[in-house]
């Protein structure tokens, strides 16, 4: 058997999460909070200030609540995952379980991008189910929605695309005429994964010098390889996949060759595991 974890990413945050988590976890609880300045408890538990679905704070407050529903699975089980792999986001708590940084480390890698790519608006992002990433691409051209990219690589069948808002709006109809199932506008402020994230790229590679990454102790799938990442290669990566689309479907079509894959979505919600189950029917 191969044990599998997957990390959620952004999108998946929901108040309450990490209920009876943080009372367990008191010491990290602390760090996050003097990194990031604030209550991670209090936002993620209560969100007073209706915050926690603004990318400045969605991020950290995903980070950490993923990070300390994996301490809490390593507690019960006492066992490391063979493969680790998350989407997005939930890539920097794949890198914290494959021990590659520490907590105190993503917490501040987070706050950091999270603060570069909240810092961008203007662009917006869709779900498109139904159609390939083939066949969106050539839609977008013959509509000439030229300023469209490719985002997120969901499954054989749901793709996100991300733009201009102008763009993303033009979109819909053209792609539902195609034949898409559904289309979905997400509640984002900007372009992620996108060539509009090239500042927030910048910025972050100019940051990551800082940052020490040590050699993983299992296998850790890249977002924009849907490989394992090489060491020397992690802060590249890192930055590029803020401007490159999340290659899942890949990736998780290369997890599932190894020997019966056991795969664990860890963290809030169960987005991921339902990418998993369409992956696996090829929809």
């Amino acid at each position: 058997m191969t044990r599998i974890y997957l990390f959620p990413g952004q999108g998946s945050q929901k108040v309450g999460m990490g209920e009876g988590l943080f009372s367990r976890f008191p010491a990290q609880v602390a760090e996050a909070d003097a990194i990031l300045g604030y209550s991670i408890a209090e936002l993620c538990l209560r969100d007073p200030s209706s915050q926690l679905n603004l990318t400045t704070f969605t991020q950290p407050a995903l980070f950490v609540v993923n990070a300390l529903s994996f301490l809490d699975r390593l507690v019960q089980t006492g066992e490391l995952p063979d493969f680790v792999a998350g989407h997005s986001l939930g890539e920097y708590d794949a890198l914290f379980a494959a021990g590659t940084i520490d907590f105190q480390t993503g917490v501040s890698l987070v706050r950091e991008r999270a603060r570069l790519m909240g810092r961008e608006s203007g662009g917006a992002m869709a779900a498109v189910i139904g159609l390939t990433a083939d066949r969106i691409r050539q839609v977008l051209i013959d509509a000439n929605l030229l300023g469209t990219d490719i985002g997120n690589l969901n499954s054989p069948a749901q793709t996100v695309i991300s733009g201009p808002e102008n763009e993303i709006v033009a979109a819909e109809n053209w792609l539902e005429k195609a034949g898409a199932q559904l289309y979905r506008r997400l509640p984002v402020s900007a372009a992620f994964h996108s060539r509009y994230m090239v500042r927030a790229e910048q910025d972050f590679r100019a940051f990551l010098p800082s940052i020490t990454f040590t050699e993983p102790r299992i296998p850790v799938l890249s977002n924009v390889s849907a490989r394992p990442h090489v060491s020397a290669e992690v802060a590249s990566n890192l930055a590029a996949q803020i401007t490159h689309p999340v290659r899942w479907t890949e990736s998780i079509e290369w997890l599932l060759q190894k020997p019966e894959p056991q795969f664990v979505e860890i963290g809030p919600g169960n987005v991921l595991s339902g990418l998993l189950k369409r992956i696996r029917m090829g929809g």
